[in-house]
């Protein structure tokens, strides 16, 4: 399930990306099955060894292509160890609202985009994210738990200020909303609850079958009650300074 559109996020095939905080890895996978260069890169080392070996397994499956490329690597988005101008792309998804020094990872990651380069940035929507705080204080009140929710027109300031050019914006995973509402009502640890388990195996089926019914709700859906905004951007080239 990507939260990032590619299809408004091109990606060429030997671009170096950088997927930062890549979780499970849902978006390096992608880019590499495109031909990209791809580290991901996550402070949760057991995540990190299993990103590992599903770049492992997709290389001896023949899923990327011929000069793809993929490392999965432990480390802090805070000090990225990669010199200045290192990635051409730079994905991170659902993780700023986790991290106190949003500013600072904003920074390093325009820091290591090459000028012209692209940034895609995707967060909990403030709407359906401010009604699962309001139903549970479990589901943010934990180590590691969102410290904040963005509104739109906050995120993509910061981005401005951080030196990028935002591009384009969408919401996406409407149909994912309900059922975190869901969660949040009955116990975010009671997965046992019968409409939490219900939902959880619609959304199991729309993710396994794939069928125009529920693409076709979740497109109309998703500027309504779309779980994530996503936002995308570029890294403008400096001007040139005539030396005369």
């Amino acid at each position: 399930m990507l939260t990032v559109d590619f299809s408004r996020f091109p990606l060429a095939p030997g671009d170096r990306v950088l997927d930062l905080g890549c979780g499970a890895g849902r978006h390096a996978f992608e880019c590499y099955r495109r031909g990209a260069r791809v580290v991901a890169l996550d402070r949760n080392g057991e995540e990190i060894r299993e990103v590992a070996k599903w770049f492992a397994a997709m290389k001896e499956a023949g899923e990327a292509p011929e000069g793809a490329t993929a490392t999965a690597m432990e480390g802090d988005a805070l000090a990225l160890p990669f010199p200045d101008e290192s990635f051409d792309v730079v994905i991170i998804s659902e993780v700023m609202e986790h991290i106190p020094d949003d500013k600072g990872v904003l920074a390093e990651m325009v820091r290591v985009l090459r000028p012209g380069g692209r940034i895609a940035v995707t967060v909990p929507r403030y709407g359906p994210e401010k009604v699962c705080w309001a139903l549970s204080d479990a589901y943010h009140e934990v180590e590691g738990g969102h410290i904040r929710i963005y509104r739109a027109d906050e995120l993509l300031g910061k981005m401005r200020q951080a030196g990028l050019r935002p591009y384009g914006t969408h919401h996406a995973h409407a149909l994912h909303s309900p059922y975190w509402w869901l969660k949040c009502a009955f116990g975010v640890d009671n997965d046992k609850a019968l409409p939490v388990r219900a939902y959880h195996k619609l959304l199991v089926w729309d993710i396994m079958k794939k069928p125009l019914a529920t693409k076709a709700a979740e497109r109309a859906l998703n500027p309504l009650i779309g779980k994530s905004f996503v936002a995308y951007a570029t890294k403008p080239h400096l001007p040139r300074v005539d030396a005369s």
